[in-house]
């Protein structure tokens, strides 16, 4: 039977905006954590918030804060984001069948808001024939807003956050990413891309390369062995 067409209706925004407050606390110590390192390079409350609020991206915000000195390396920096957030690019192909639907500020703002943890959310949900797009715009929306204004608490309370680097509760994060693959999984066949992009990334940082190169080179490696083995089915 073939799925019913793609809606979006503020019964799927309100049961994304329910699913991502379940996942907000697990975001909170990332976010602290960025607004900690934003504030001891120098960077106002305000400069602090809208970083948050225009990039909403944490893995390049982070990386872009260690590369951070005076005089601004803007470049640097910029470039350094850009490539961490290709990742973004595949999730969004493989999320088409929803966006490919959508016109205007619900497409541009469903872009705006995609991060791991909602696509990881959506995708499953896609692939279980949900057909309500606007799931992934209420959680990106909330995810958003969770993001800005932790982060924006982090800068505030800097002088009160000392945790040392290695301190359980920076692990939340990836606890939460771990958590969210599950759903994705969709048995043996799904392996080998995953399998590959690990590789790839372990060996990019066993190489030397830091920050951003053992993401992408994961991220493209695994999506092109995933688009391989779709191609020969």
């Amino acid at each position: 039977m073939k799925p019913g067409p793609v809606v979006f209706t503020r019964v799927g925004a309100l049961r994304g905006a329910r699913l991502a407050v379940g996942l907000l606390p697990a975001m909170v110590p990332f976010a602290l954590v960025v607004g900690v390192v934003a504030d001891s390079k120098g960077l106002s409350f305000l400069e602090t918030v809208l970083m948050s609020a225009l990039v909403f991206a944490g893995t390049s915000q982070i990386v872009a804060l260690e590369l951070w000195r005076e005089p601004a390396p803007v470049l640097g920096a910029t470039l350094a984001a850009l490539v961490i957030n290709l990742r973004l690019a595949p999730m969004g192909a493989a999320l088409s069948p929803w966006l490919d639907r959508l016109r205007g500020i619900r497409l541009w703002g469903t872009l705006a808001t995609l991060v791991d943890n909602t696509f990881a959310v959506c995708i499953a949900d896609q692939r279980q024939g949900g057909r309500d797009a606007a799931l992934l715009l209420g959680m990106g929306v909330t995810m958003w807003a969770g993001w800005t204004l932790m982060t924006g608490v982090g800068h505030a309370a800097a002088g009160l956050i000392r945790l040392p680097p290695g301190h359980p509760v920076f692990f939340a994060g990836i606890a939460t990413i771990l958590a969210l693959m599950v759903p994705i999984w969709r048995g043996r066949g799904d392996a080998m891309p995953w399998v590959v992009a690990g590789i790839a990334a372990a060996a990019a940082h066993f190489a030397g390369l830091g920050p951003p190169w053992p993401v992408l080179a994961g991220a493209l490696c695994g999506a092109a062995a995933g688009a391989w083995r779709d191609g020969r089915r």
